[in-house]
């Protein structure tokens, strides 16, 4: 506790461990609707898609990639939202074969055109989250706060709305709510939480983030609300764990993050079973 305690009083550190809090909480909530409509890999597969245009990105030495990268990968995710309904290739089929192309066509430019002389660090970073907890700055923070603010409000004002639209598409339409209009408005919020969240635990690791704290709360709980309330503070708890635990054993933040996310749900399941 005292090591843990000194390691906070850096303010580098305090930015890792709210940054990746909010980022938790963010990807929680939009996780809920996600596996309850049966799209939970769209966070994997943005990822992907994020990684490669990343790649691209530097080959182009495009400064300040975060403008690039960002607009780019919700183009994506609004192609993957429309497209899929309307060619050959439909659904999660469609999200795993853009996200697997996109990750080997990043690769493969990161390597055909290497400006680094660490690329397999660079690979790993980019894959698995930074290793080094010191990256956090305070414009990182900042972002995060500000993306996390606006997915609360999104999430707030159209509560309803998003309930209806998670569970029956046909008869929200027919009350006057437009389903597509909202499934947009989810992917370009997902797409934006992913790209920054890859700064945090990595592309590989980002889908874990959205769905492990969902799936914990559906072993206990039935309802929406409540669901969606237990996963916010599972995600949040798992994240607090997981910073901590990383900071003190030395391990990478991503990865701690998503083993406690595992524990969570273990410890959940337990807990459904003896419920009944």
């Amino acid at each position: 506790m005292s090591e843990l305690l000194t390691y906070l009083q850096y303010p580098f550190v305090r930015y890792a461990v709210i940054a990746v809090v909010l980022m938790s909480l963010c990807a929680s909530l939009l996780g809920v609707t996600l596996v309850l409509k049966r799209f939970s890999y769209i966070g994997d597969g943005l990822s992907h898609v994020a990684f490669g245009i990343i790649a691209l990105a530097a080959v182009l030495n495009i400064s300040g990639n975060m403008f690039f990268v960002m607009p780019v990968t919700v183009l994506c995710a609004i192609l993957l939202l429309k497209g899929g309904k309307n060619t050959a290739v439909r659904g999660d089929a469609a999200i795993a074969m853009v996200s697997v192309s996109a990750l080997a066509i990043g690769y493969l430019l990161m390597n055909v055109f290497s400006k680094s002389a660490n690329l397999s660090g660079d690979v790993c970073s980019t894959l698995f989250g930074s290793t080094s907890i010191i990256t956090m700055t305070k414009a990182d923070v900042t972002l995060c706060a500000i993306a996390s603010a606006g997915v609360l409000v999104f999430f707030i004002v159209f509560y309803n709305k998003i309930f209806a639209v998670t569970f029956d598409e046909d008869f929200s339409e027919a009350c006057g709510t437009r389903p597509e209009a909202y499934n947009l408005m989810f992917a370009c919020v997902i797409a934006v939480i992913v790209v920054i969240a890859m700064n945090l635990v990595g592309s590989l690791l980002i889908s874990a983030l959205i769905v492990f704290p969902a799936l914990s709360a559906m072993r206990v709980f039935r309802s929406f609300k409540a669901v969606t309330v237990c996963a916010a503070v599972a995600a949040v708890g798992c994240a607090l764990a997981g910073t901590l635990a990383s900071i003190v054993l030395g391990t990478p933040v991503g990865a701690t993050v998503v083993a406690s996310n595992i524990v969570c749900y273990l410890i959940f399941t337990a807990a459904g079973k003896i419920r009944g």
